[in-house]
């Protein structure tokens, strides 16, 4: 492949025949499962939004359960997305604030005590988010922590290992409270629980084992994020969700996904991963997004790091000795 024909144009597709072939396949995994319907926790984000109307299409919008799930560092703007949304595709739509139980079970508590290891003067009244540093340059990754004062100062440090794992540990509880709520309303209904990852994100472990990393079925994991951009502009989404941009909406500060955990913003993203996957050498990369030949190496690197790093994250629960009463037909790697 010369380097010209490296872009965007990789990502086309049959977005018509795509369609059919995913609602056949949330139909007939239901079934196999003996579900009757889809939960699908919502954000107003891309992902959410494209997997939601791909269930409404798929099982009828009777049949879908739509689920906002906000606590208190979640941006504002989330909420009505996913209201436009679920409004748009005449969907149930449920709202839960979950604020109340991370408080109960310590996850802001134990956040907030990480972060004054670093910031002794931090209060609840600051905000903070974790950004990711030195992959990307060849370095090993390393984490610093933003926060920003009341009166809009920000402040900026690297953040110790034992800090990290314990904030990382702490907001995680956002994600598996999320999922706890949706498989009670599919266990209440007899509906299966729908994933929302993109392609990069389930091939580079960015999720939550146990929290937005569970689910019954996971319908637009093969499909870059450029792709489900594009479909859910031919699905005719409102463009108001078309036009977002993707964030984690996990911290209390506006957070970037490429901040907290990717090289590169997400269509360069989607690209490197699209040529790696492709045996693209790391030369035309590098030619077609901008960057110079070795950080586009460095790229393909931090990409084969990433893979052998979580997989854990994708592994599900390990038999010491195999129960050959018990076997599937198909392995599911993620929990």
């Amino acid at each position: 492949m010369d380097s010209g024909a490296l872009g965007p144009a990789v990502f086309d597709i049959d977005y018509d025949q795509e369609i059919e072939r995913i609602c056949h396949g949330l139909l007939e995994t239901s079934k196999e499962f003996r579900r009757r319907g889809a939960v699908v926790a919502i954000s107003g984000g891309i992902d959410s939004s494209v997997t939601a109307a791909l269930c409404a299409r798929a099982f009828g919008t009777g049949k879908v359960l739509a689920l906002l799930l906000p606590e208190q560092d979640s941006s504002s703007c989330s909420s009505s997305l996913g209201q436009l949304l679920a409004d748009h595709l005449g969907l149930q739509c449920l709202t839960v604030d979950i604020s109340p139980t991370l408080e109960a079970i310590g996850c802001y508590r134990m956040r907030d005590e990480a972060i004054r290891t670093v910031f002794p003067d931090y209060t609840p009244e600051w905000k903070s988010k974790i950004v990711i540093s030195g992959g990307a340059k060849g370095g090993f990754h390393y984490f610093r922590l933003v926060v920003q004062r009341p009166d809009g100062e920000l402040l900026e440090r690297r953040l110790p290992h034992k800090a990290y794992l314990q904030i990382v540990a702490a907001t995680n509880f956002k994600q598996r409270i999320r999922k706890t709520i949706e498989y009670f309303h599919a266990d209440r209904l007899n509906y299966c629980v729908i994933g929302t990852p993109n392609r990069v994100e389930y091939d580079q472990g960015f999720f939550v084992k146990n929290g937005d990393g569970s689910a019954d079925i996971k319908p637009i994991a093969h499909l870059y994020k450029t792709q489900i951009y594009a479909l859910a502009r031919h699905m005719g989404l409102p463009e108001e969700i078309c036009s977002t941009t993707p964030t984690t909406d996990t911290y209390s500060l506006d957070q970037g996904q490429d901040e907290f955990y990717y090289s590169l913003p997400y269509a360069e993203m989607d690209l490197a991963l699209w040529a790696h996957n492709h045996g693209i050498p790391a030369a035309q990369l590098a030619e077609a997004i901008g960057i110079d030949v070795e950080q586009a190496g460095m790229v393909y690197a931090d990409i084969e790091a990433k893979r052998r790093a979580t997989t854990y994250m994708h592994s599900g629960p390990r038999l010491l000795e195999t129960v050959s009463e018990i076997l599937t037909e198909r392995q599911e790697g993620s929990p």
